[in-house]
Formats: structure tokens, C-alpha cells, sequence
């Protein structure tokens, strides 16, 4: 825990003199997503308010927000958790991106559209998996289907997406295997941006659908191991 709230510490320069509850979520949200809060670890109000240097209202208030997005979970007289999702979690929230991220290709309009943030994560894919760093492909993923995501103009399809994204997370920081988890897809990324690029929305959604089933399968099948495993000890 010492070097998280060294970490933390790091950050309280990003809240300046208008500490808020959302900037401190914000932070907490970026934290959780990128593991640095595992799944099932108790966050102290103490050590995690000192190292931010922000009031416990403050504090809690950003606890609430996040417990909203089911980051958290509030556990009666023991304090406040990193969630560790359920299979049916993992289930739900692959639904939830297959209505999302099909509807927002499928609903781009006229072109041109705008492509340089997908291009920049497929690059940063390519860079992740030439250097061996699986965990950054699996970030570099993520990035992919945000700026995906962005394309729909919609700052509330953002925000949905977004605390999506971050759960969806959640799941992979307790699946040891992000090679098998993530470099599979680098190629499928580009080939939707190349269909993006061809201005053919409907392949790059019939591509997109495929995508999102065939990684479903994937993540769940790892997870069931995972989830069965811990279960059995």
C-alpha cells in the first residue's frame, strides 16, 4: 500500500486549489482502471485523504460517485472496496458495448469522419506489441474503442462508455493473461479502421460485432477459470 499512496501523492498536484469530489474520482477512476487498486483492496480513508491531501467529506463524496459507477462497493463495518465483478458483471457489460459500440458506427452519418484518434491507438497497439508489453496492447485496446466511441459526438455516450470501460478493467487486472487476451485483436482494429477509412460503416460494424462476441467468449472463459478457482480454495 505504501508505494499506491506514493503514487497518490504524485497526483495531488492534478486537484490544484479546486478539490473537488469529480477531480478526486477522476483520479481514482484513472487509478483502479490502470490496477493500481486491484480488485478486492480495502481503500483507507486515512491513507488515501493524506496522500491527496483532501477532506473526508471530499474523500467519501468521490467514494459515492465511483461506488455509483460500480468501481467500488461499500461493505457495512468493514469499509470501502475495489469490486471484484461476477461472471454475470463481465456478461452484461459485453451487452452493453455490442449495443453501444455497434450503434455508434452504425449511426456515423456522411463522411469524412474523423479518424486520427482511432489511427494514434492502433499505432500505439503496434508500438505496445513490437516491445512485448501486453499490458500496454491491452490499454492501447481500451484507447481504440474509446476514441471509437468519441466518434458519436455525444459527451453522455462518453461518460456511459467511459465508467464502462474502467469495470470492463476490472475483470482484466484479475485474468493473468493479457497476451492471449488482447494481441489477437491489434489486427482486428486495424482492419475496422481500414474500413472506417474505405467509408464503409457497414463492414466496419459487421467487423465490429464479431470483434466484440468473439472477445466476450474469450474474457469469460478466462474469467469463469479465475472466479472458479478462487472459489475452490
Amino acid at each position: 500500500m505504501a508505494e499506491q499512496l506514493a503514487g497518490l501523492a504524485d497526483d495531488r498536484a492534478l486537484l490544484g486549489r479546486t478539490s473537488t469530489a469529480e477531480r478526486v474520482s477522476d483520479i481514482l477512476r484513472s487509478r483502479i482502471a490502470e490496477g493500481y487498486f486491484p480488485p478486492g483492496t480495502r481503500l483507507s480513508e486515512d491513507s488515501i485523504g493524506g496522500a491527496l491531501g483532501v477532506s473526508r467529506n471530499t474523500l467519501r463524496e468521490a467514494f459515492r460517485l465511483l461506488t455509483h459507477e460500480r468501481l467500488l462497493v461499500h461493505e457495512l463495518n468493514r469499509g470501502v472496496f475495489v469490486r471484484v465483478l461476477t461472471v454475470e458483471d463481465v456478461e452484461d457489460i459485453y451487452r452493453t458495448r455490442a449495443l453501444v459500440e455497434c450503434a455508434v458506427v452504425r449511426g456515423l452519418g456522411e463522411p469524412p469522419y474523423t479518424l486520427e484518434g482511432l489511427r494514434a491507438s492502433v499505432t500505439e497497439g503496434q508500438v505496445a506489441a513490437v516491445e512485448g508489453d501486453w499490458k500496454g496492447l491491452g490499454t492501447a485496446n481500451f484507447h481504440f474503442h474509446r476514441e471509437l466511441v468519441a466518434l458519436a459526438g455525444s459527451v453522455r455516450t462518453d461518460e456511459l462508455m467511459r465508467s464502462v470501460f474502467a469495470e470492463l478493467r476490472l475483470a482484466f487486472h484479475l485474468v493473468d493473461e493479457p497476451r492471449r487476451l488482447h494481441e489477437p485483436y491489434l489486427q482486428r482494429n486495424r482492419r475496422i479502421l481500414q474500413a472506417l477509412e474505405a467509408q464503409d460503416t457497414a463492414e466496419a460494424e459487421r467487423l465490429l460485432a464479431v470483434y466484440l462476441a468473439d472477445s466476450s467468449e474469450r474474457v469469460l472463459e478466462a474469467y469463469r477459470r479465475r472466479v472458479e478457482g478462487d472459489s475452490a480454495r
